[in-house]
């Protein structure tokens, strides 16, 4: 593959709710530049960009690919993003490195839940977008029913720069409105058409639809504004200009037409990609070093500065990390530093990627995206340099909503599952992977039930392991409910020196700490010195409460009364008695069960408010307060038991139509129920 200066490269994702077309427009972009001589097929598992075994046999993206394309003179890295909300993670990581968002919305579907949360996250980061209408050619395909759509979702920035020539299965070409020509497709399978007068029935349409177009840019412009307010004609190369600023600030959206999947529409696309959206030479980058910002421009010949943004396990080459360089320019076998880590790696053969072959390259440059394998420290979202410590921005992640367990088959597979753990989310960091210090489990967590079965799925297949998963032991906990006392003697006599320890205690619920001990024994019943077995003793008895065996909590206990032997005492036989009194005590004490309450914010609309509302009551949730905001949505705060919220993830999205969010944070532990008491302890039973 040729190399390309930074002003000749464009670096663009493509994004869209599941099923607009996304893998398809990208198999037809490589097709019409002549990198691929014939287009794969999602259902066939052909395309370039999908190659997991399980995007192959799901037929959706769970991953991003980068696709390099060669067009006229340029390079356009296309970055091909998941379509699952689940899989968001790969989502921030391609906004995080590409200067401009191509969303496609299906042209009789219009803007879904997908096409909502893509600009959402595109309009968080301040990045440009390209609106691509697919699918003109499908039945109920409507250019006017989608532009509608846009504008409600997205406000009346959103100017279509074409005018659709039919529509459904007479969709047969567009109207360039700034170029005021007709491109006629030939549909030949090949992209190609002819340019042709605008026809006559048409005439009305294409002129109010191209005013629109340019009172829209020329309002970004005072003078522009002030000609076209007196009548003065204003020239289609300074209106192309004018566009490429307003794309870059936002204030204009311009929207496009096309059918990816019979190759209709994709070559002018790719031609306004190189013509409106910013090329890889107009980006800054604002760098930390040593506290202090400095900008990063792409020069060539400057420092090397670089950021990884997604690292994946090839079965052929081993640990394969993708880079946008931000400056400079990274030969093969030369060195770099990770900024993150402090170590210095030593850099093999770089490469270039499309799907699954890796194009050998000597060098890459500023502005360019590429590939490297095996650096050993090198994580997504590090900075790599030439040596400078000069520190980029990194990535955030989204915060994983849903958790299960993952439990080994064997002790062969329990001995490799922390190593295949760790691989797994270095591949995909929005993976938590952590251990319950109560239960002892450990977890695997991420964006929603999906992404962590299929994750879990992939990682069988890989490294070769059997393990399972399930839903997460809440970590109740145990306590009394009433003051209570209790008295133990221990004592043992085995010929020779016995042991004999003797304690009254006093138990009493204490609301506001885990545990205290105190001491009020008076004339030296019990010796001081026995006073911290007397402690040790009653903390192995909070290990396990009498009810289910979960640790005991919120209790004080007061050593009041004893007594001891001259000989036979001894610490041990204090520990021993504190521990029986201790278990004593608490079966005299009321005990109860507590549950995990978490703090849950829910943002939602106002359609799904009800719903949201009456599904917290029946989780036994307390709403505690409501706030809308500005987007016109709103938070619902609450209270609801831990248990109650294990599969909130998954539910929400069903009862929201996947508009819904959450997020949810310990707050405190209550009792539980009586009548759901022996239903956990069975429950809790069954699974030892």
């Amino acid at each position: 593959m040729n190399q390309y200066p930074a002003e000749k490269v464009f670096n663009v994702g493509v994004f869209s709710h599941g099923g607009a077309g996304r893998t398809t427009l990208v198999e037809a972009m490589l097709f019409d530049s002549g990198a691929t001589s014939r287009r794969g097929r999602v259902s066939l598992g052909t395309t370039a960009s999908d190659t997991d075994p399980e995007e192959i046999k799901r037929h959706i993206s769970l991953t991003h690919s980068v696709i390099p394309i060669e067009y006229n003179g340029c390079k356009i890295n296309v970055i091909d993003t998941p379509d699952f909300a689940d899989f968001g993670g790969d989502v921030r990581s391609a906004m995080r490195v590409v200067d401009a968002a191509i969303i496609l919305v299906d042209a009789s579907s219009g803007v879904e839940v997908g096409t909502e949360q893509v600009w959402h996250n595109a309009e968080l980061v301040g990045l440009p977008r390209l609106l691509f209408v697919n699918k003109m050619d499908r039945e109920h395909a409507s250019f006017r029913g989608a532009l509608e759509a846009m504008i409600e979702a997205f406000g009346k920035r959103v100017a279509p720069l074409q005018f659709p020539i039919g529509e459904e299965e007479n969709f047969r070409g567009i109207v360039d409105l700034l170029g005021k020509k007709a491109l006629v497709f030939t549909k030949d399978g090949n992209g190609t058409y002819e340019e042709t007068e605008i026809p006559a029935e048409l005439a009305d349409d294409v002129e109010f639809y191209r005013q629109t177009l340019v009172e829209a840019i020329a309002e970004h412009n005072e003078e522009l504004t002030m000609r076209y307010l007196e009548g003065e004609e204003i020239g289609d190369d300074e209106l192309s200009a004018e566009l490429h600023k307003c794309f870059e600030d936002g204030s204009v959206v311009p929207m496009v037409l096309g059918a990816a999947s019979e190759n209709l529409g994709i070559q002018p696309l790719m031609q306004t990609i190189i013509d409106i959206l910013p090329s890889a030479a107009e980006h800054t980058e604002v760098a930390d070093l040593d506290g202090e910002p400095v900008e990063i421009i792409a020069d060539p010949s400057g420092d090397f500065v670089a950021l990884a943004f997604k690292t994946q396990a090839d079965p052929h080459v081993g640990k394969v990390t993708w880079f946008r360089v931000y400056s400079g320019t990274l030969k093969s076998s030369s060195t770099l530093y990770n900024v993150n880590k402090g170590r210095d790696e030593r850099v093999g053969q770089l490469f270039f990627n499309r799907g699954k072959d890796h194009l050998p390259t000597d060098t890459v440059t500023a502005g360019d995206i590429g590939g490297v394998s095996k650096l050993e420290s090198v994580e997504t979202g590090d900075t790599i340099t030439s040596g400078k410590k000069v520190k980029l921005d990194g990535i955030r992640f989204p915060h994983s909503v849903y958790s299960a367990s993952i439990h080994a088959a064997t002790q062969g597979d329990l001995d490799k599952l922390s190593q295949a753990l760790q691989r797994m989310q270095d591949e995909d960091p929005s993976l938590v992977i952590s251990r319950d210090p109560d239960t002892g489990d450990v977890l695997v967590s991420g964006m929603g039930e999906p992404h962590v079965q299929i994750a879990v799925e992939r990682m069988k297949r890989r490294s070769n392991i059997n393990v399972s998963l399930g839903v997460p032991r809440v970590p109740y906990r145990e306590t009394i409910a009433a003051p209570t006392k209790a008295e133990y003697k221990h004592k043992k006599q085995t010929g020779g020196a016995g042991q004999y320890g003797h304690v009254h205690l006093a138990l009493e619920p204490l609301p506001d700490a885990d545990f205290e001990f105190a001491d009020r024994v008076v004339g030296g019943a019990v010796p001081k010195n026995f006073f911290p077995a007397v402690e040790k003793g009653i903390r192995d008895g909070l290990a396990e409460g009498p009810i289910a065996g979960f640790p005991v909590v919120n209790i004080k206990a007061t050593l009041y009364d004893g007594s001891y032997h001259d000989v036979d005492s001894n610490e041990m036989a204090f520990r021993i008695a504190a521990k029986e009194a201790f278990k004593k005590g608490i079966m005299a004490g009321q005990p109860t069960m507590l549950e995990p309450v978490m703090n849950i914010k829910v943002q939602v609309t106002e359609t799904f408010m009800g719903d949201v509302m009456s599904d917290l009551n029946t989780r036994r949730g307390q709403v505690t307060g409501m706030d809308t905001l500005e987007n016109g949505t709103t938070v619902i705060e609450a209270q609801v038991p831990g248990a109650e919220i294990q599969r909130y993830a998954t539910d929400l999205r069903s009862m929201t139509q996947g508009r819904g969010t959450f997020e949810a944070g310990f707050s405190h532990y209550q009792a539980v129920p009586h009548h759901l008491v022996d239903k956990i302890v069975a429950e809790y039973k069954k699974d030892e």
